[in-house]
């Protein structure tokens, strides 16, 4: 079965599109039964309802129980979770598998907070229910099994994840949320929280640090202001700066589309042109495409509408339609009635009436942008418009296209997924600017990790490092420096769950073929090349095809010299995706796969010795440890034919820890080939200490 992870539907193996809600459904990896993944797992059980169910006739129960359950699965699954299965009247939820969305602990919790508030619905409409939940959430790492159904109750995950999900549950609040420390890490931007006391959790050896989530303190899909100042920004906000003077200049409406992954800073570079588009007298309004939750037709549009127009959503339909009409009004100055309608249509606030066909209501549409650009200079903001629905997109166009003669300026933010469901996005419109948003040099990558450091109180700390393993996204980044700032054994080698998550959903989006080499590459090791990825498939995949495809989605680099002749080098972009991949395999996935990288490299470096240390590598992830510790030897034999010592009597030292007392004769000759090293290296150190202390000759001498 394939879940869907727009609306949770289970689906048949042989489906290629979800047959409730008609949204693609992401294909398997070829063959890989089970993953590991970062998930997180929600646990919910009503209070006290076993001692209540024991005095009340089995019919009544079940009334009680079949909303309940009906309305907390609807809350799991808008939020993008699956259901994994009901325990009498408890409830296990995943986010983040099958498929990771990237910001799978908010969903998690913001479904919690629902499931709360739908309790108190269930009981303000039915007062003898009386239902009162305990929930928790917890994230981590977990086995995630890719075949199993969780409608016919097979586990989909598996890991202490879990029990310690079910552990922090029990000691919920009556109608409260605990998190654990991964997901608060992951969502306490966008979430409020309180502390706290520590759960003394069966099994585990310490207290459990937990928190009490309260409320949503941001929109879906939004993040809070950045901790410092923006970076290395100068030239993409010289560029939104003279296309904004041209548009006012000149009154042409044009459509910028800023383009770059998650957490690369579009929303932040939007903002601050944003800023400064206002303090010189212009009108800005921001929209939101939502990825999850009430997601409606042309959300991000409405939104702007209901800013226009004041309209709040805890407004009545009436209330909304009278100052959507003033609005409308003021801005037409005429005959606006059937332009308020057509737009209350269109935002979702009309519920009457109807027109023959879409153009009607987008000529509404841009004849309300074309007035309120007309007043005054504007800037339409549109975020994340890569979650938007089709319709949303169309008439984005059309107000490209057809908008005329008035200063406006229609900016919008994506991932490059978008170009994915359109390929032709701003094709053939004359104002159109596609402004890619680059990584931060690494200049400014280190400052930003400084600043982040110093504002945290652990100046200097690994800021060089943490810029460098960041790769020039400032979230990224942020993120690794707040770890780095306050977990004490943390290093920014160590991904953030935040970082991997969203890498991990970049991953899970690509089709299957191409997960499955990029998986295999991960392997190989930052550099890889198309023999190894041919023995790892067996021939069964279009390797020169799908290495072409990841090449054009800027994952990998085909690069120019190949340490092995006559087979093409690839390397990764960024060590994050690949770190992100290899972590995707589970143990013996990887010992299978390192062990056809090694006879690989046998085959093709046996007459190179300095490819020791990789065999060495691959033999010991293999579970290999003899053979490893052979390449092991051959490494040092090599470092110390070149006078690295040191090095020489690491591989050595290395070795002896694979060997063990498993292997005496081995043991002995590594021994004493370390010995020689070391001997060596005390030698090179008294020559130098020698050298430092002799007198040095006089001048002219």
């Amino acid at each position: 079965m394939t879940t869907c992870p727009s609306c949770g539907q289970e689906n048949p193996p042989i489906a290629k599109f979800c047959l409730a809600c008609a949204e693609p459904l992401p294909q398997r990896s070829h063959g890989l039964a089970e993953e590991r993944k970062v998930v997180t797992v929600l646990f919910a059980d009503l209070v006290g309802f076993t001692a209540r169910a024991e005095r009340l006739d089995p019919e009544d129960v079940r009334a009680i129980l079949t909303p309940y359950f009906s309305r907390v699965r609807s809350e799991i699954e808008s939020f993008g979770g699956t259901v994994e299965k009901f325990i009498g009247d408890a409830v296990m939820a995943v986010f983040g598998a099958p498929v990771a969305h990237g910001d799978d602990p908010e969903r998690a919790v913001r479904a919690a907070l629902a499931m709360c508030a739908a309790v108190d619905e269930l009981n303000r409409n039915n007062a003898e229910l009386e239902l009162k939940i305990r929930i928790a959430v917890n994230t981590g790492e977990a086995l995630v099994s890719l075949d199993a159904s969780a409608a016919q109750g097979e586990g989909v995950v598996a890991g202490d994840v879990v029990n310690t999900a079910s552990r922090l549950q029990e000691a919920a609040p009556v109608n409260g949320i605990l998190v654990g420390e991964e997901t608060y890490r992951a969502t306490r931007s966008v979430i409020r929280y309180e502390d706290a006391e520590p759960v003394v959790a069966k099994g585990k050896q310490e207290p459990v640090q937990v928190w009490r989530a309260l409320a949503a303190s941001a929109g879906p899909g939004e993040r809070a202001a950045g901790r410092v100042p923006m970076l290395g920004r100068v030239s993409e906000l010289a560029v939104l700066e003279r296309t904004w003077e041209r548009v006012v200049a000149e009154r042409r409406p044009q459509l910028v589309t800023l383009f770059g992954p998650a957490g690369i800073g579009k929303t932040r570079l939007a903002t601050e042109f944003g800023q400064l588009a206002h303090a010189g007298g212009a009108r800005v309004i921001k929209g939101r495409s939502l990825p999850y939750g009430e997601v409606i037709p042309y959300g991000a549009f409405a939104t702007q509408v209901k800013q226009v127009a004041r309209i709040f959503d805890t407004d009545e339909a009436a209330t909304a339609c009278k100052k959507l009409d003033q609005a409308v009004a003021d801005l037409l100055d005429g005959e606006a009635s059937d332009a308020s309608s057509h737009i209350a249509m269109l935002i979702g606030v009309g519920r009457e009436g109807g027109v023959g066909d879409r153009q009607t209501l987008f000529f509404s549409a841009r004849r309300l942008v074309e007035a309120l650009a007309n007043e005054r200079p504007t800037v339409l903001i549109f975020e994340d418009i890569h979650w938007a629905d089709a319709g949303m997109l169309d008439l984005l166009e059309v107000l490209a296209s057809r908008v005329r003669d008035v200063p406006l300026l229609l900016l919008a933010l994506a991932r490059p997924d978008l170009l994915e469901r359109r390929q032709s996005w701003g094709g053939g419109l004359p104002g159109f600017t596609a402004l890619p948003v680059e990584p931060l040099g690494e200049e400014h990558a280190k400052e930003l990790a400084a600043q982040v450091l110093l504002q945290m109180q652990k100046p200097g700390r690994q800021s060089g490092e943490i810029g460098l393993v960041g790769e020039g996204n400032p979230l990224f980044i942020e993120e690794l420096a707040a770890s780095v700032a306050e977990t004490a054994k943390a290093t920014a080698a160590e991904l953030p769950t935040t970082i991997r998550a969203i890498v991990s959903a970049r991953l899970d989006a690509l089709p299957p073929g191409e997960r499955t080499v990029l998986l295999d590459a991960a392997v190989v090791g930052k550099v890889f090349w198309t023999g190894a990825l041919e023995r790892m498939s067996s021939g069964q995949l279009d390797l020169a095809e799908l290495l072409d495809s990841l090449e054009g989605r800027d994952l990998i680099r085909r690069e120019p010299v190949s340490r092995l002749r006559g087979d093409q080098q690839f390397s990764f972009k960024h060590d994050l995706i690949r770190d992100a991949a290899y972590a995707t395999l589970p143990r013996q996935q990887r010992r299978k796969r390192h062990a056809e990288v090694a006879a690989f490299l046998e085959e093709t470096t046996r007459e190179i010795p300095a490819a020791g240390s990789a065999l060495a590598q691959h033999w010991r992830e293999a579970g290999e440890n003899r053979r490893a510790a052979e390449y092991l030897v051959v490494a040092g034999d090599q470092a110390g034919r070149g006078w690295a010592k040191e090095e020489a009597v690491g591989f050595y030292q290395q070795a002896l820890d694979l060997i063990g007392e498993e292997d005496p004769q081995l043991r002995r000759k590594v021994l004493q080939r370390q010995a020689v090293a070391v001997l060596m290296v005390a030698h090179v150190a008294d020559a130098q200490l020698l050298g430092r202390k002799s007198p040095q000759p006089a001048e002219g001498h």
